[in-house]
């Protein structure tokens, strides 16, 4: 939705949601970019956060949520919105009106049926060059999670445990339970 060969900027792009209050967009190298998510999704994306809100109950560490907008303050062409996120703060500081100004320190992008592996990759890349210091990449066809650290790439299966390495200390949940 980017015009010709034009980038939508940050500003232009929060014109243009604040026309479209009902629908999720995300921008994406300039590029506006709808969201669609499905029951699948949407059951997915509720499972994974509702594992990481009940460890935060006993482990009150940060704040949880999904579809949080995220933004590199020093990026005029990305405006991101990962279906679940986590960052290390407190409730004082929620951000209650525009996009929280860095990228969350957890950040789980679940795959849609247009999205492609190469576009989920792009996605865990951006997290982590922008501050993020853990990816979860989730697919529902084939029932596996990439995990994304600085350095490291791991590839889960259903009978493997997904951790919150030192984001979320001792946070583990079976791969198989986040599926339905």
């Amino acid at each position: 939705m980017a015009l010709a060969d034009q980038k939508t900027t940050v500003e232009a792009f929060e014109a243009f949601i604040n026309q479209h209050p009902d629908r999720l967009f995300e921008l994406i190298e300039g590029e506006i970019v709808e969201k669609m998510p499905t029951e699948q999704h949407g059951t997915i994306a509720l499972n994974i956060g509702s594992e990481i809100r009940f460890y935060l109950k006993k482990n009150p560490i940060g704040i949880a949520g999904v579809e949080i907008r995220h933004r590199n303050p020093d990026d005029s062409y990305n405006d991101r919105l990962p279906d679940v996120s986590f960052r290390r703060t407190t409730s004082d500081d929620l951000v209650t009106e525009v996009a929280v100004p860095q990228m969350p320190d957890l950040a789980v992008e679940v795959k849609s049926m247009s999205d492609t592996y190469k576009l989920m990759r792009d996605k865990a890349q951006y997290y982590l060059d922008n501050g993020t210091l853990l990816v979860w990449l989730v697919y529902p066809e084939k029932k596996l999670i990439e995990v994304y650290r600085q350095d490291e790439i791991d590839i889960l299966t259903a009978d493997d445990t997904l951790s919150g390495y030192d984001i979320l200390p001792d946070f583990k949940v079976r791969v198989d339970e986040i599926f339905p």
